[in-house]
């Protein structure tokens, strides 16, 4: 495991810049040359014990983190958590895990033999994080997977990486407003995810997210290779609470609908 957290999150970036071309576009279009402060990341897995939530989280409790809070998405069949770390400027980091066993007997066989090939001992190794995909997939696996749970034909094509990161527009100098940076995205030709609206969530309930449409980026099967939506970026505007400090929780509603950035379009 890591032992540095900037080296952690700079090697998490590395590997998502890689998966999202787009990224650096983005990076130029709103950072203006400066440094893009990050509100937080999240990854994917699955409930299984190989490699679930808390095989990933050890990663980041190893360096501080701590989990704050739990969600539920029934429609999904997915939990998550999110971790913070003790100093503030450093990203949240969102996990979700895929409940298997509420879905079909076929999907849970196939994620089952997914995870069969992974190695315990590589899910404790310094890159496990970015390690991407432990297994071989055909696609029409992966179109299987698909028709039942995006979610699950994601982690089966990507493995482990980050699947976004989020741009904090509290600390982005030169926009005040979520609709600024929507659209200086839209003018740049970005395709926001406009699913419930392409602002998710409300300064009521103190968060605000949007996020691009994942790139698209030809994934290596076990026999074709074949253009398929990979990460997307994500940008979050945190409301103060009534004791003036900023929020620093999810809207489950709102986090529903920031996963649908990665669907077939």
């Amino acid at each position: 495991m890591h032992t540095d957290v900037n080296a952690l999150f700079a090697a998490l970036w590395q590997d998502y810049i890689e998966m999202t071309p787009s990224a650096a576009r983005v990076h130029a279009l709103l950072g203006k040359g400066q440094a893009i402060i990050n509100d937080h990341i999240a990854l994917r897995t699955f409930n299984i014990a190989k490699v679930n939530l808390s095989v990933l989280a050890a990663h980041f409790e190893a360096l501080g983190y701590q989990a704050c809070g739990d969600y539920v998405f029934e429609a999904k069949k997915l939990k998550a958590k999110h971790f913070e770390h003790p100093d503030p400027t450093q990203p949240k980091v969102f996990i979700s895990e895929l409940l298997v066993e509420e879905f079909s007997p076929e999907l849970q066989a196939t994620i089952q033999g997914l995870i069969a090939q992974v190695d315990e001992a590589a899910t404790r190794a310094e890159n496990f994080l970015y390690s991407g995909r432990h297994w071989e997939l055909d696609y029409g696996t992966y179109q299987s997977l698909l028709a039942e749970s995006e979610y699950a034909a994601w982690v089966a094509a990507f493995g482990y990486r980050a699947n976004h990161f989020t741009v904090s527009i509290n600390h982005l100098p030169g926009f005040s407003s979520i609709l600024e940076v929507n659209d200086t995205l839209k003018q740049g030709d970005f395709v926001l995810n406009s699913v419930g609206g392409e602002v998710k969530g409300s300064a009521e309930v103190l968060l605000e997210q949007s996020s691009t449409m994942a790139d698209k980026i030809p994934v290596a099967f076990k026999d074709a290779s074949v253009e398929i939506p990979s990460c997307f970026y994500e940008f979050a505007l945190r409301y103060p609470k009534a004791n003036g400090e900023l929020y620093t929780g999810f809207v489950a509603a709102s986090a529903d609908k920031i996963f649908e950035s990665t669907n077939v379009n």
